[in-house]
């Protein structure tokens, strides 16, 4: 074999370094009479399109005058690869000239995603983006395939195991991508069976009922608890392992665990082998270490008790109630460590409390974010917790919910940083997102009450930022218009007093209202003011006055009616009225409540000097009970109750059968004469007729009224209660309304089926009615229905649609199944 010199292998091992390192292509080789090293005189790119030759050479390791080795040349390779800019890279040498060809990968033109359901495309568009898959970017097909393999994985982890992932790449010119990832999500695969091998102690079904994974049941459709999915699955055998060791069974233990999936990837087995064990007992219970209060206030905490069987959840609760109380005082990282000691002969567990406090805090700062528009003061007021006072996480608690109810934001979270540098100071940050509270609007509308309504409407309950709620409206509907202006400032004092005041003027036609044939000319001015007496607790006054002009319709109003308005001898009626309240609202929330408890009772008076004097109670009740994650109860009741004070009004109509108003409608035409008692002869020599009106009670254009979708549902809206007499036209009577209001509902929402804090969807059972005062009372004649209902704060305005069902209704009810109201102000 012939040997070749020395300077031939080291030109070749030049060359073969040069243009074809580990991940380079193949190149022309250098002239074997090259040397082997050479000084750079200068740089040639080739290949590139997009990208321009600078962003090359700024990669690029290698500068003009530099000598050229083959450590540098892979250095170079390999940094313009790190780049993501390029397929292939290719280094040559022209002479002196290092010359660099590179392939550029194709940049993503458009990413379509079509098919997904389960994963919003925002979300997924989001995600893509994360890691460089997005449109404009640099396509990488590594990157494509890691995106197929998560989203199989996510899609499994929904339990749907025969998604399809197709994604399709299709080249354009200028060296550019479409990228289409088509989506097959398929069916998620159902739990058919639960399988618990080893339990003797208990029944399999009582297990189970508190895991989220179940077979498959006619509640699946909207709960989706058979769909499988390990996360859930993972939770349920910790459920599996509290069931236990909340009733005693101290060596429980879980010895496998199998889930197998048929061959259509559809149905989902599930099968557990557990060991139960024996059942312990409390031997004996400890409080030690640094209790900070005396330690017999903290024994009185724990509810672990010698001689109860062992619960774990007990010795949570008690950890959790003497960390809380801990915290209320300052010791924001206190840990209280339940120590068991198991005697497995005697089958006991002895309990030590070991309290670790932790070094008491003080707030440093509290601080607002996501505020813009609403001022720093509008939420500092609210605040329980103060800057420079000891941590309290009752007080952040508190303060956090008293900012959700003032209708501000859509959401309220929180947040404690340590001070860097301090062990006992912490700042408490506010993290707010607002949402829309008032606006100026051009409301229209329709409901089958009112019919259209137009309106006008310059609200905000969050005036300029400064909490004050101004609103100006102008109202029209076929039974309606209102013109009004209210102003109320929630903090006028520091300790939040509360000073407002409203104008208003309407023209109501209640002969549109589905009540009595009359209408009203009304206007007044009024006062409000308003003192917190507690976190929870309120009153509030209201002193206005106002004036009422009736207009009855001889032979439409009803005679009832014509006699009160009679009976005073005039249209108008003026008042000078005062309203005291009493509220207490525990609610967590302002538009969708889960829990807590409103109520208010309020009392009405006209003071002595008006046209009439009465007075009215109003009762309200409505309390909000969640019983778990996709149900909340909420049962509520109204009351009211008015009466007349003082003296009846008594007043003698006199009238002549020669004038020509049917006013008692016996066919006979007449004319009314007013009189003053039945002797005299009424300003004519000898009167015909003579009637005695009185009016008594609550006056007629102050009754309550029920049905409809404030009240009774399914019933039109306003129409029962007392009647008045039947006539050819009205069989059944007009409506009156009543002194007496009586109504309640008790109400299921479903707050998880919808995935938004905008809508709910519930089911209903509304009872109720209106009585003529307490003596006429009688639960015979309440009405009831049920049904369901949605509720969506739609852009618009407030949308509520019904369909009740009535359970409990008479002869001449006006029934009226689908009941809707939208559009208006929000």
């Amino acid at each position: 074999m012939t040997r070749l010199p020395a300077r031939h292998l080291l030109a070749l091992a030049l060359a073969s370094a040069i243009v074809a390192p580990a991940w380079a292509q193949t190149a022309d080789p250098a002239p074997a009479s090259e040397t082997g090293t050479f000084t750079v005189s200068d740089i040639r790119i080739d290949g590139v399109q997009r990208i321009s030759a600078g962003t090359v050479l700024t990669y690029l390791p290698i500068e003009r005058g530099d000598v050229v080795t083959s450590a540098r040349v892979g250095d170079a390779i390999r940094a313009l690869y790190r780049t993501g800019f390029f397929e292939d890279v290719r280094l040559d040498r022209q002479g002196s000239i290092l010359v660099v060809t590179v392939t550029e990968r194709p940049a993503i033109n458009k990413l379509t995603l079509s098919g997904n359901k389960d994963i919003k495309t925002e979300e997924l568009t989001k995600g893509l983006a994360d890691i460089g898959l997005a449109e404009g970017e640099t396509f990488d097909r590594l990157a494509l395939d890691r995106v197929t393999q998560e989203l199989t994985r996510q899609y499994n982890n929904r339990g749907k195991y025969n998604v399809e992932i197709n994604p399709t790449v299709s080249p354009l010119d200028r060296n550019r991508v479409d990228i289409t990832i088509a989506v097959k999500e398929g069916k998620a695969a159902k739990i058919r069976h639960v399988n618990l091998v080893g339990t003797d102690r208990f029944e399999n079904e009582d297990i189970l009922d508190s895991w989220e994974s179940k077979e498959h049941n006619w509640l699946s459709w909207y709960r989706r608890d058979d769909q499988y999915s390990k996360e859930k699955l993972s939770g349920d055998i910790e459920k599996l392992n509290s069931w236990y060791l909340d009733r005693g069974y101290v060596d429980f233990s879980l010895d496998s665990t199998q889930v197998s999936i048929s061959p259509d990837k559809r149905d989902m087995f599930i099968s557990a082998g557990i060991t139960e064990g024996q059942q312990y007992t409390i031997s004996d219970v400890k409080v030690t270490g640094d209790t900070v209060l005396p330690v017999e206030n903290v024994e009185r905490m724990v509810i672990v008790k010698p001689g109860q069987i062992f619960s774990r959840q007990l010795l949570e609760i008690t950890s959790n109630g003497i960390t809380a109380t801990l915290g209320n005082i300052g010791y924001a990282f206190s840990q209280v460590n339940p120590i068991p000691t198991i005697d497995r002969d005697k089958r006991t567990v002895g309990i030590n409390f070991q309290v670790v406090p932790g070094p008491r805090v003080n707030v440093r700062r509290i601080m607002f974010k996501g505020n813009s528009r609403t001022a720093d003061e509008v939420l500092r007021r609210e605040m329980r917790q103060f800057e420079g006072s000891w941590y309290s996480q009752v007080a952040i608690d508190r303060s956090k919910i008293r900012l959700q109810r003032l209708g501000y934001f859509e959401t309220v979270d929180v947040e404690t940083k340590p001070v860097p540098g301090s062990n006992d100071q912490v700042d408490v940050v506010f993290n707010v997102k607002e949402t829309t509270s008032g606006s100026f609007v051009f409301g229209l509308g329709y409901s089958q009450l009112s019919g259209l309504t137009t309106s006008i409407q310059l609200s905000q309950n969050n005036f300029l930022g400064s909490g004050n709620r101004v609103s100006v409206e102008a109202q029209r509907s076929d039974y309606l218009q209102r013109y009004s202006f209210s102003y109320m400032n929630p903090f006028f004092t520091d300790e939040g007093m509360q000073l407002g005041y409203n104008l208003w003027w309407r023209e109501f036609d209640y002969s549109d209202y589905n009540t009595a044939q009359y209408s009203t000319t009304s206007g007044a001015a009024q006062g409000v003011f308003g003192l917190p007496i507690s976190e929870t607790d309120s009153i509030s006054l209201l002193f206005g006055i106002d004036f009422n002009e009736i207009l009855t319709y001889p032979g439409s109003t009803p005679q009832s009616i014509i006699d009160y308005v009679d009976a005073f001898g005039q249209r108008t009626f003026h008042a000078w009225r005062t309203e005291a309240g009493w509220a207490r609202d525990t609610r967590n929330d302002y538009f969708m409540p889960t829990r807590g408890t409103y109520q208010r009772v309020s009392a009405e008076i006209t003071l002595p000097g008006s046209t009439a004097e009465y007075w009215k109670l109003n009762y309200e009740f409505s309390k909000y009970w969640p019983v778990n994650t996709w149900l909340v109860l909420n049962t509520r009741a109204e009351l009211g109750y008015g009466d007349s004070y003082g003296s009846d009004v008594t007043r003698n109509i006199c009238w002549t059968a020669s004038t020509t108003v049917d006013t008692d409608g016996d066919g006979v035409v007449d004319t009314v004469v007013p009189g003053a008692d039945p002797t005299d002869p009424c300003l004519t020599d000898s009167p015909d007729y003579v009637k005695t009106v009185t009016a008594t009670g609550l006056p007629f254009f102050e009754n309550f009224y029920a049905g409809g979708t404030r009240s009774v549902r399914g019933f039109r809206d306003n129409t029962l209660g007392p009647r008045s007499e039947p006539t050819s036209y009205y069989s059944y009577g007009q409506v009156l309304g009543g002194s007496l209001k009586t109504v309640g509902a008790i109400e299921a929402y479903f707050p998880k089926l919808f995935d938004s804090n905008a809508a709910r969807v519930s089911a209903f059972v509304d009872f109720g009615n209106v009585y003529d005062g307490w003596d006429n009372f009688d639960a015979g004649e309440l009405r009831a229905s049920a049904g369901v209902a949605l509720l969506w704060r739609a852009p618009v305005g407030p949308i509520s649609i019904s369909y009740a069902l009535p359970l409990r209704k008479k002869d001449g009810d006006e029934i009226e199944r689908l009941q809707f109201t939208f559009g208006g102000a929000f």
